[in-house]
């Protein structure tokens, strides 16, 4: 069986430019960050002169574009990295074997590029709109760009620039460890004798995307109050930190009375088993989500990771942390009972079979979608898919320069 390794590209409106990427996802290891590979193709006769020059921006948007009046935004862009890609100017740098490959195959006119993200970029998060919500999203996002000028400066026109969204992630270390978070609380009442308490124990720290979260309930009832319900909850903590702004959803939910009433002097030990999915909560206003490309299913925002020796208070754009929460219901006198226990949520590290389970679901998803598309050609000899960047073509416009 041969296989095929998928190249990604999109073309400038005239045609004239052409963006080459190896993936989408560069995945940032706390300690280094993968480099943003690929080649660009110019037609010679199109330069006349000029240059090609490439930028790795981020755009963050932390207010809705409908409310941006009177000349105020919601949004900062920044220019991460910039270079001159043709003539090159970076004669010294080394090429990937993806960029090897790719040279090889496009011929004189692909030209390697690479970008690097600075130390401590924030992590691509998109939080979800509404259905009927056509602005663009809340979040972190991360476009390359290439654009033909006579100097960096110059003005760019969209018939000679091409753009790429890209998603910058971060995976689970390789060993999950083996602590078992765990929260303890009791609660008292007035003009009555005992408490409850409540227990909630997690059956790991670090959860892959897609797992069942395990929490086990122990309820002591040494009081004189009934237990009516259990309420369990997967919470999804965001803080923006360009406003200093915090919320919380719910991305997973349970209701149930099994074992209640919980009489006084009686206990209960459960195991609740909750997933939290986005394909669970589409269209709900709020929810992060690991950035934003159509036509792929996208999980949940993974929690934010730090380097040790520092906290997540450092960090900076849109932070992710989840958390159980279990609620007891204590009737109407006796109010409600709840204690919270963090843990993580990410994608499984490479090389780990939990990875490769991943990897073979999204082949198998993949390849039913592309089945009967044309937006791609494959090539037997390198064994290279092209597939085309989602892309709006300009109408009723001269696409000559």
């Amino acid at each position: 069986m041969v296989v095929s390794v998928k190249v990604f590209k999109k073309a400038t409106p005239n045609g004239k430019v052409t963006f080459y990427l190896g993936r989408r996802d560069f995945i940032d290891h706390l300690d280094y960050c993968d480099p943003v590979d690929g080649v660009i193709v110019v037609e010679p006769e199109y330069l006349k002169n000029r240059k090609v020059f490439g930028q790795l921006a981020t755009i963050y948007r932390y207010g809705r574009e409908e409310d941006e009046v009177m000349g105020v935004k919601f949004s900062k862009e920044l220019i991460l990295s910039r270079e001159q890609i043709v003539p090159m100017t970076n004669t010294n740098m080394e090429m990937t074997p993806m960029q090897e490959k790719l040279v090889r195959k496009l011929g004189n006119n692909a030209h390697p590029f690479t970008f690097h993200f600075p130390p401590n970029s924030p992590s691509s998060v998109t939080l979800q709109q509404e259905g009927d919500d056509l602005g663009k999203p809340l979040g972190v996002e991360y476009t390359i760009r290439a654009y033909v000028a006579d100097s960096e400066d110059d003005r760019q026109h969209k018939r000679s620039m091409v753009s790429l969204v890209i998603k910058k992630l971060q995976y689970a270390p390789l060993n999950r460890g083996q602590r078992l978070p765990s929260s303890l609380v009791s609660k008292g009442f007035t003009f009555s004798n005992g408490k409850i308490s409540l227990e909630v124990t997690l059956d790991r720290e670090i959860y892959y995307h897609g797992e069942k979260v395990a929490a086990t309930v122990q309820v002591s009832n040494n009081s004189k109050k009934s237990v009516k319900s259990i309420k369990c909850f997967i919470v999804q903590h965001t803080e923006i930190t360009m406003v200093n702004a915090q919320f919380s959803k719910h991305v997973a939910q349970l209701e149930t009375k099994e074992g209640c009433p919980i009489t006084p002097g009686a206990n209960l030990t459960k195991t609740f088993y909750l997933i939290p999915l986005a394909a669970n909560n589409k269209d709900r206003h709020g929810i992060a989500l690991d950035g934003h490309l159509k036509d792929e299913d996208v999980n949940l925002a993974s929690s934010t990771m730090v380097q040790e020796g520092k906290s997540t208070g450092d960090a900076c754009g849109i932070v992710i942390s989840y958390s159980v929460r279990i609620k007891l219901n204590c009737g109407t006198l006796g109010g409600e009972m709840q204690t919270d226990v963090p843990f993580k949520l990410l994608q499984p590290a490479p090389g780990t079979i939990e990875k490769k389970r991943s990897n073979a679901m999204k082949k198998m998803k993949s390849i039913e979608q592309h089945r009967n598309v044309k937006g791609y050609y494959q090539d037997d000899d390198d064994n290279i898919v092209f597939e085309d960047f989602a892309k709006m073509r300009m109408n009723n416009v001269n696409m000559d320069d």
